[in-house]
């Protein structure tokens, strides 16, 4: 799945001439946007909100770089309660974990609320293979696993879906009729789940904070069946990135504030779950057996990198994504993995190797939208041109290189730029027209030629016209 980054190019360009695409991606990204701001505007003064950010950055940070002793809180409180811990360096590894939990509990059907840590394991795929059938209950993923697809979007996998492509799915897979009802879909798709639900012997969910005070996992979601997926079935399995800790319950209401106004536009979600572990003796009804699997898949890299450990404060809101002029053109398929977006330009490369995502840190016209918006204050703009220089040097042509070694003997000396100037503006004669070369299929400009004008080089350089007279010329 990682290995699509590397198709980012060529990913995006079919994606900018897909007019639906672009049609669904102006419509939703405004919309979300747009949520964001009046939810913001119309109820903090804008130095309230500051402070907010300032202080969710903080505790993130100061909670990465004590990461050690907030995980072993963490194991230590969720044990406790009943519950147990794994830790998994690698999805292979998560996947093992799974696995051998569900193996041991004869699990013979999944039913999971929504987990970015699933899609990096390719958890479902895995399932498979073992003859465990795995059903997604996010209505997003849902119609994502009907589609055969990998999620579009953090916090809205399904976007590019018009109504009438999931009535088709709706019709081939659960033999429903013809209908562009939006209610009557997600009346279809309930009555679909349900059966799901009742029948399911273990519950898969991500976590979007992990409180290490209390060995508590907290799930935000606006849809029922999150709930349902962590009480009903007998054994749940909680996935959380190891960088979603946070140290104490207090943190978490801060955090509740941030997240739904910065991804939804919403005052708060529907439903905010706060999971400690396995059924207790009082308890109406929950799981029997619980288990946090908390995956490191690459994190450790980004954390020991001084210059890109920010990275990890990232509470999955989607709103870097919605601002980007990139993602606003392209979706979120073309980035080839499961973390679309400027912090996906980051994530990706970071944690599978720049080899397969060494376009991705260009994705990005450095505009500073993503930063604005950020709640907890990554500086991506930052992030991605310290990345560039590291995706260039680790995947950059022979060609690249020696030009780029040329441009540097070229600046270090007067004589050797007046040289090379002169040499390029006998080179440009013939592909210049008034001062820009337009259209030239040369290596070195074809690609920026193809969408905008090139600047010819001057006919005469400063240095020159200062000689000629310049200097004399009246103010």
């Amino acid at each position: 799945m990682a290995a699509k980054a590397a198709a980012f190019k060529r990913s995006s360009a079919v994606a900018v001439r897909n007019p639906k695409l672009q049609q669904t991606l102006h419509h939703v990204v405004r919309h979300f946007t747009e949520a964001r701001d009046a939810a913001v505007a119309s109820e903090f003064p804008p130095e309230t909100w500051e402070q907010m950010r300032e202080r969710a950055s903080s505790i993130k940070l100061q909670t990465l770089l004590n990461l050690d002793f907030y995980l072993d809180m963490v194991d230590r409180n969720v044990r406790r309660n009943g519950g147990h811990v794994h830790f998994a360096a690698d999805a292979a590894e998560a996947n093992r974990i799974v696995l051998d939990i569900a193996k041991r509990n004869a699990v013979k059907r999944v039913i999971k609320s929504k987990s970015m840590v699933s899609e990096e394991m390719r958890l479902n795929p895995t399932l498979e293979a073992e003859g465990i059938v795995p059903v997604e209950t996010d209505l997003g993923e849902y119609i994502i696993q009907l589609a055969k697809e990998t999620p579009f979007h953090i916090i809205a996998p399904a976007m590019h879906k018009t109504r009438q492509d999931v009535s088709r799915l709706f019709q081939d897979w659960l033999r429903s009729a013809p209908t562009d009802d939006i209610k009557t879909l997600c009346a279809i798709a309930r009555n679909a789940l349900r059966q799901q639900f009742a029948t399911a012997d273990m519950g898969v969910s991500g976590a979007n904070f992990v409180v290490a005070e209390t060995g508590t996992v907290v799930l935000v979601t606006n849809e029922g069946n999150g709930r349902m997926t962590t009480s009903v079935p007998r054994v749940h399995v909680a996935l959380a990135g190891m960088e979603r800790v946070i140290p104490a319950i207090e943190d978490v209401a801060l955090f509740l504030r941030l997240l739904p106004r910065s991804a939804t536009g919403q005052r708060i979600t529907s439903y905010n779950s706060f999971i400690s572990g396995p059924r207790r003796a009082s308890d109406e009804d929950g799981p029997e057996e619980f288990h946090l699997v908390l995956v490191d898949n690459g994190r450790l890299n980004l954390l020991k990198d001084e210059r890109l450990r920010e990275a990890l404060k990232c509470i999955r809101c989607g709103a870097c994504l919605n601002v980007c002029p990139v993602y606003q053109k392209t979706g979120g398929h073309a980035y080839g993995w499961v973390y679309p977006g400027p912090i996906g330009a980051i994530v990706t490369p970071a944690m599978n190797g720049f080899a397969r995502g060494a376009d991705l840190p260009f994705a990005s016209t450095l505009c500073g939208a993503c930063k604005d918006v950020c709640p907890v204050k990554i500086d991506i703009p930052k992030l991605l041109l310290d990345l560039r220089p590291e995706a260039a040097r680790r995947t950059g042509t022979w060609a690249e290189r020696l030009l780029m070694r040329r441009w540097v003997d070229m600046m270090r000396a007067r004589e050797s730029l007046e040289r090379s100037s002169r040499l390029a503006r006998l080179m440009q004669r013939p592909l210049s027209r008034e001062g820009v070369i337009r259209r030239s299929r040369l290596p070195l400009l074809a690609a920026w030629t193809q969408a905008r004008d090139f600047p010819a080089v001057a006919e005469k350089s400063f240095a020159r016209r200062w000689r000629d007279g310049l200097s004399r010329a009246e103010p």
